[in-house]
């Protein structure tokens, strides 16, 4: 048998064959569009020419601090400029960018800074009480430089050697950087919530934040005058890898350094704002509005609902104000979003409620993203589609993590079986569509039967005068186990325990009705998720 001709002599070189890394989206945006608008900051409009020679000076003068390939570069700020040039700057050397929580304690910061053996650490000036407590805490002693945000005016001093302007004015807004010798190397390094024990690593390559950032822009059809704003925090997911999206079309980044509702309208109203996106904390922020705070939106804004699985009612209430619920679903492992509810026109007729549940379920995977699929973890099959047997929740592609930082035993059991396992439990819908039913840790087994903490909340929020509700599982000495809701009132309403397990056993099989009530604030994390291991302590 004669050899395969597609095999002989088509060999990869330079002229058919490049690593794929997002860095080559803002080059040639530059280029194409250099005085197209790149990044608005308050007073600051900053266009693509200006935003990729100050990322180039920026890696020029960590290049002259010695910064190299492989060695981590750490940052402590909210949604600022300066966020958007450390995710070109740093990874231009082939160094490797970790942006840290903004809201967690010295303790865990230092965790963060020595785990990643940071070589230099950014810290705004918002944040120089913790980032100072933190470095004394931690083993690691890197060159700290301050960010001096003109937009900030409270507390908090400069505790590096250099401001963050003044270093990289000393760097060459011509420095010649280069795309990495290989698309697998590591890009960025994101922690997890680490709600329990301490926080894993979690490591991007150059090929995964790439084809993720183009996913993102088929995803939510965006075009060079989509206009962006930054209400996902940036240190999370990389922004979901809209940091290097927007580049992709040269779109417009509006940064916002303070999430209210009044921020948010007035963006939306004074730049154009086409597309943002957030947890339900910030599809709420926007629903409850008060009067003086809203604005007429110029067109409808399409919104990106993540974090959280979004009940039903929160979309629908938030596609009333004038906003496309986008809503899209993935994990720190998967880039941020790597799921969506591809939608069908056919469903635009359907009605409202009707509509907003079925743009509730997750959805099926990202064009980025290989396979997406509900299996059983002991067999590994997967489940039938359904809609009503449940598995968990896997992933396989190339916007999948290269694994967990120094910890091999997790990156072995998260990739168990050729499969990523995201611990999150679902059903198969007929058409191919996943619906989360909850966290494995959190499904409620009461008197042998299983009950998702996803489907009573839902029924909460649909309440007209509950703002948040969140359900955990609380001891039961005859089912071992019951619902117990967490319910947030809205202004000037009030309910009693009663009132609420009443509305339950009107809407819901009485075994799923919650028996204890707790009125409090919820709990959340910086991304917006609430933070149920919190919750399960105080249900004793």
């Amino acid at each position: 048998m004669s050899a395969n001709p597609y095999q002989s002599d088509l060999d990869k070189n330079a002229a058919n064959h490049q690593p794929l890394s997002p860095l080559s989206f803002l080059k040639r945006a530059a280029k194409v569009y250099p005085e197209k608008p790149a990044v608005i900051h308050g007073a600051l409009t900053r266009n693509y020419g200006a935003f990729y020679k100050r990322c180039c000076q920026l890696a020029s003068a960590l290049n002259a601090k010695d910064i190299r390939k492989g060695d981590t570069v750490a940052v402590l700020a909210p949604n600022i400029p300066a966020m958007l040039e450390l995710h070109y700057g740093v990874p231009m050397l082939g160094a490797v960018l970790n942006t840290v929580n903004i809201r967690l304690d010295a303790a865990a910061i230092a965790f963060i800074l020595d785990h990643g053996e940071a070589k230099v650490v950014f810290v705004d000036r918002e944040f120089s009480n913790v980032a100072r407590e933190a470095l004394a805490l931690a083993k690691v002693k890197p060159l700290v430089i301050d960010i001096d945000d003109p937009e900030y005016e409270g507390e908090g001093e400069r505790i590096g050697e250099v401001e963050y302007e003044d270093f990289i004015a000393k760097g060459d807004a011509a420095f010649e950087w280069a795309l990495p010798g290989d698309e697998w190397d590591a890009i960025t390094l994101n922690y997890t919530s680490g709600t329990t024990g301490n926080p894993k690593g979690v490591v991007y390559h150059h090929r995964g934040a790439y084809l993720l950032a183009v996913g993102n822009i088929v995803t939510a059809e965006m075009t060079k005058n989509s206009v962006y704003l930054w209400t996902v925090p940036m240190f999370h997911c990389n922004g979901w890898i809209f940091t290097w999206s927007m580049s992709v079309v040269a779109g417009t980044h509006v940064c916002l350094r303070k999430v209210t509702a009044a921020n948010i309208y007035s963006a939306i109203a004074e730049h154009g704002v086409t597309h943002m996106g957030g947890a339900p904390t910030v599809m709420g922020f926007i629903i409850n509005a008060g009067a003086e705070e809203k604005k007429p939106l110029p067109h409808t804004v399409n919104f990106f609902a993540a974090a959280a699985p979004p009940p039903a009612a929160t979309i629908r209430s938030l596609e009333e104000e004038g906003f496309n619920v986008i809503h899209v679903y993935g994990l720190t492992e998967t880039y941020g979003p790597a799921v969506v509810n591809a939608w069908h026109d056919e469903w635009d007729a359907l009605p409202s409620a009707e509509r907003a549940g079925v743009k509730a379920r997750q959805g099926v995977n990202y064009p980025v993203l290989e396979d997406l699929a509900v299996i059983d973890p002991e067999t590994m099959e997967p489940v039938p589609q359904d809609g009503e047997s449940m598995g968990e929740v896997m992933f396989r592609g190339n916007v999948v993590m290269k694994g967990y930082l120094k910890n091999p035993k997790a990156t072995s059991e998260a990739f168990a079986g050729g499969w990523f396992h995201s611990g999150d439990l679902g059903v198969w819908h007929p058409d191919g569509y996943v619906q989360l039913k909850d966290r494995s840790k959190d499904i409620i087994i009461s008197g042998g039967e299983n009950i998702s903490s996803i489907e009573v909340e839902d029924t909460l929020y649909k309440h007209p005068d509950i703002l948040e509700a969140a359900v955990v599982a609380a001891p039961h000495e005859k089912w071992g186990e019951t619902p117990c809701a967490f319910i947030t009132l809205k202004k000037g309403k009030s309910l009693s325990e009663a009132d609420i397990i009443a509305y339950c056993r009107e809407n819901l099989a009485h075994f799923k009705c919650p028996t204890k009530v707790v009125f409090t604030e919820l709990p959340k994390t910086s991304t917006g998720k609430v933070q149920k291991f919190k919750l399960r302590d105080m249900t004793d």
